[in-house]
């Protein structure tokens, strides 16, 4: 099972993040900002990776720093639970639509970190939820887990509906990346022998 448990605290937040990348898409979250529970309950569930997240932030002054610590945290849990990464597919791919919105994410567990959002959020918030913490929950993700992502909203006039399908397509993606490839069973998935 490849699994893994990171702690990050700094004055600004108190992070615990465990995860299972060969769960069955269970979760559990205490953070203090609902929505991106939400977001990150898409993950678990159309990547079939066990996730708990327990937070404490600076909420009084706003979410950005929680946010982007929970990417920082989530992502150097990943790197720990895939280590060398030998007979995974390495790439992922998801267009996942919900209603009117559509976004494609495509990654790679390249071994750098290299993040293109386009994503035109057709609001400033959802809730309470600034949309531009999306890119940096997902910046602080590939900082630490050492991905290489790309994702783009291709259409949405609902800014709940454009983040839902960037999560769940992200999910999706990361599912396939992750997954054993039978036939390089043992195989670095690189002709440079390293990721």
């Amino acid at each position: 099972m490849r699994t893994a448990q990171v702690s990050r605290n700094t004055l600004e937040t108190q992070i615990s993040v465990s995860i299972n990348l060969d769960g069955t898409g269970k979760s559990s979250f205490a953070t203090g900002v609902p929505f991106l529970e939400h977001m990150l309950d898409q993950i678990a569930r159309h990547g079939l990776i066990d996730i708990e997240i327990q937070a404490k932030g600076d909420l009084q002054i706003d979410a950005h720093h929680t946010v982007e610590d929970i990417g920082i945290t989530l992502g150097q849990a990943f790197a720990k639970a895939i280590g060398d990464k030998k007979g995974v597919r390495r790439y992922g791919h998801a267009y996942v639509p919900l209603d009117e919105a559509l976004s494609r994410v495509v990654l790679d567990l390249s071994g750098r970190p290299g993040l293109v959002f386009n994503v035109d959020f057709v609001r400033g918030s959802i809730g309470s939820f600034e949309v531009d913490l999306v890119r940096e929950f997902f910046q602080g993700f590939i900082n630490h887990a050492l991905v290489t992502l790309h994702i783009d909203n291709l259409a949405g006039c609902n800014a709940h509906h454009q983040a839902e399908t960037v999560f769940k397509a992200f999910g999706r993606a990361l599912r396939m990346a992750v997954e054993a490839d039978p036939r390089m069973a043992g195989v670095m998935p690189s002709t440079k022998g390293t990721l």
